[in-house]
């Protein structure tokens, strides 16, 4: 993985980020330190070098068990517990697996929103098929998850009955409390624990993400190591390490204007890759009235919609480009002998070398409307590369949020819409 920022130095002083790497560095000692802000909730920094042997067998083999007896797992949860296992997930999967007859069960999401018709669609569609459930939840009281578990394992119940079902329902929550864990004892449930010093939207690289992962056929081991090696390389007592740099460029385009960042990428299997991006900076950094907001857009296919506004609209973003330099496959556009489409000058091209030449052609147009950009290269999208993206943005945020001043590993915010609700319905003690 390579960070380049050569196209932000028109909008940023070479003094301030040479103080901004410095503040940067200190940042980042302060979480290995576990001296700052929230410092309760990092057990993300060491995490993947702490990620026991026994513990990854654990996962392969409980993967490996239940995809013998199932062509659909539904994973419920929402927020950190669903978006990065979902992130890796579609990164990793071809484009249409869920329409190929393969050995990989076909991944599905539950939890994550609260419409009835989404629910009635997919209880419809598991009535004909093999299915489990994974449920991730801290306490088993998150409204949204709570829901759905309770609709789904009475399906499954019905399906198979009581004792079946309780092989088909993994639970993934806490070591000894809330309603889930209590549930998981009674029914006999295959349980893993959610660290408690990991928060939600950087425990991809726990149970939380791992499972999920594993039973959709994927190599975690590579996953891993990916973070760990980056774990390395982000280390306070590297010198201007990338985890280090970026924080200190964005931060300067904040405090120069630039207050929303928009991650770009050019392949849609990084689509929801962004989506857990999002949560894991808009929720860290989202407070006390100051913060980056973060956006996505997925080119080419957002050219064609937000191009417009990137190009010519208000100037307060700046870019972030996750690029892919090579394709899993290879096609090529042959030539026509009517060419009444006019792309003959394409013909014995690759897609790719058309692609990036999109990606290099609204570079340089973006740079002249006025929008920083700060470039990410991985060498391709697989299970080691993922895993270092995951752990380059965790540091990152993490650093990030203490120069900017705010906790980033808490979301008061979140817990407002949530009293509004439950007043609304009657929840007691909410009157």
């Amino acid at each position: 993985m390579k960070l380049e920022i050569k196209n932000t130095e028109n909008f940023i002083d070479k003094a301030k980020l040479v103080e901004y790497k410095v503040n940067a560095s200190k940042a980042n000692k302060s979480l290995h330190q576990k001296n700052g802000l929230g410092n309760d909730f990092l057990g993300w920094v060491n995490l993947p070098n702490e990620i026991s042997e026994e513990l990854i067998s654990d996962i392969e083999k409980t993967a490996e068990t239940v995809r013998k007896k199932i062509d659909v797992m539904v994973t419920v949860g929402i927020g950190g517990s669903y978006l990065g296992a979902k992130a890796v997930i579609e990164a990793l999967s071809d484009n249409f697996s869920n329409f190929k007859t393969e050995t990989n069960p076909i991944m599905l999401f539950a939890g994550n929103n609260l419409s009835e018709d989404y629910l009635y669609e997919l209880t419809d569609l598991l009535k004909d098929r093999k299915w489990a459930i994974t449920v991730i939840s801290k306490s088993g009281t998150t409204t949204e998850p709570a829901v759905a578990f309770r609709i789904l394992k009475s399906e499954l119940e019905n399906k198979y009955g009581k004792e079946e079902a309780s092989k088909r329902i993994i639970a993934v929550t806490d070591k000894e409390k809330g309603a889930l864990k209590q549930l998981a004892n009674q029914e006999g449930y295959k349980t893993f624990v959610i660290p408690d010093d990991v928060g939600g939207r950087f425990s991809v690289l726990t149970p939380v993400g791992l499972l999920p992962i594993a039973i959709a056929g994927f190599n975690i081991r590579n996953l891993i190591q990916g973070a760990i090696d980056t774990a390395e390389n982000s280390s306070f007592e590297k010198n201007e390490n990338s985890a280090e740099v970026y924080a200190a460029v964005r931060n300067i385009l904040y405090d120069n204007g630039f207050t929303n960042e928009i991650l770009v990428n050019y392949n849609p299997k990084l689509s929801f890759f962004a989506e857990w991006w999002k949560q894991l900076y808009g929720e860290s950094e989202g407070k006390e009235s100051k913060g980056i907001f973060p956006a996505s857009v997925t080119f080419t296919t957002d050219l064609h919609s937000m191009g417009q506004y990137i190009q010519d609209g208000k100037r307060n973003l700046f870019e972030t480009v996750i690029s892919v330099e090579k394709t899993k496959y290879d096609v090529k556009l042959s030539k026509d002998s009517d060419n009444l489409d006019k792309l003959n000058y394409l013909a014995g091209k690759n897609i790719e070398e058309i692609n990036k030449s999109a990606e290099l052609g609204t570079l340089k147009a973006h740079l002249e409307g006025g929008v920083p950009n700060i470039r990410i290269t991985i060498p391709e999208i697989n299970e080691y590369h993922i895993g270092e993206l995951i752990y380059f943005f965790e540091k990152a945020c993490g650093i990030s949020g203490y120069i900017l001043g705010v906790n980033p590993f808490d979301q008061p915010g979140v817990e407002a819409y949530k009293r509004n609700m439950f007043q609304i319905l009657g929840k007691p003690g909410y009157e």
